[in-house]
């Protein structure tokens, strides 16, 4: 289900968004419209709207925080895949040093890499199926390869020094991308989140109760505040998963021929 809603274009993700949480501040309105009769309408009445005060201001700030981790999480992400990027750039540069054969297993070997990274491991990613536990082969047997060359001047020993820091990053900046491909808002934020929403609407229902109409129109427009405040929210809460999700272009700008 959650893989479903993730592979959807953002306007119908906004549309079951809007779809789910105008069912929901629907069916509030017609239970506590309900419930707000006889004996009970003079409590519900009672109930001061200066409550939406603070209510307001606390789902805004959980819907704040939420946001400033997945955000945080995508700038990660994006510099992850940059970082890689840049290396596996610089490795393809200095590999220029040893002209011929080692150059074209270099070369080869990048190619392998980018190649899987694109058509294995973000598939992987996007089902946050993917573990540390899967090296990368490619980048693995690049690092012996450089290694194992013996320089015979002193800029293809600088150049054989540069190209294993290159792989390293390269392998360190893997690992980073795996890991965030993994985070995601944690379900007890999206309770806590929703719980607030409930609430704000119970107490516009409520304060509004002899005005069926005022309290109608006034859960609407909080509706369409939390609509946007939740398609922002999941649009981005998985990096590499989603309409709005890092994607391996960096590393396919530096894809060998």
């Amino acid at each position: 289900m959650d893989d479903w809603f993730h592979s959807l274009s953002f306007w119908w993700m906004a549309l079951v968004v809007g779809a789910m949480v105008y069912l929901g501040a629907g069916v509030i309105f017609v239970v506590v419209s309900g419930l707000g009769r006889g004996t009970r309408a003079q409590v519900f009445k009672n109930v001061s709207i200066g409550l939406l005060s603070p209510l307001g201001t606390i789902f805004g700030l959980l819907v704040v925080f939420i946001l400033a981790q997945v955000w945080s999480d995508m700038d990660r992400a994006e510099l992850a895949v940059d970082r890689e990027a840049s290396a596996l750039r610089s490795v393809l540069l200095l590999a220029t040093a040893f002209p011929g054969e080692p150059e074209a297993q270099i070369r080869s070997l990048v190619r392998r890499h980018i190649d899987e990274a694109v058509q294995v491991e973000w598939p992987a990613m996007e089902k946050q199926a993917l573990s540390l536990k899967i090296a990368s082969g490619p980048l693995a047997e690049a690092l012996r390869f450089v290694i194992s060359l013996t320089p015979k001047t002193d800029g293809q020993i600088t150049a054989q020094r540069e190209m294993v820091t290159g792989v390293e990053n390269a392998l360190e900046a893997r690992r980073h991308r795996i890991i965030l491909s993994g985070w995601s808002v944690n379900p007890i934020k999206w309770i806590c989140l929703i719980a607030q929403s409930v609430c704000v609407f119970v107490v516009i229902a409520m304060a509004h109760n002899d005005n069926r109409a005022t309290a109608a129109l006034a859960i609407g427009v909080f509706a369409a505040g939390v609509v946007v405040s939740v398609l922002l929210i999941v649009s981005h809460d998985k990096p590499f998963h989603g309409p709005v999700s890092v994607k391996p272009d960096l590393l396919l700008q530096v894809r060998p021929d």
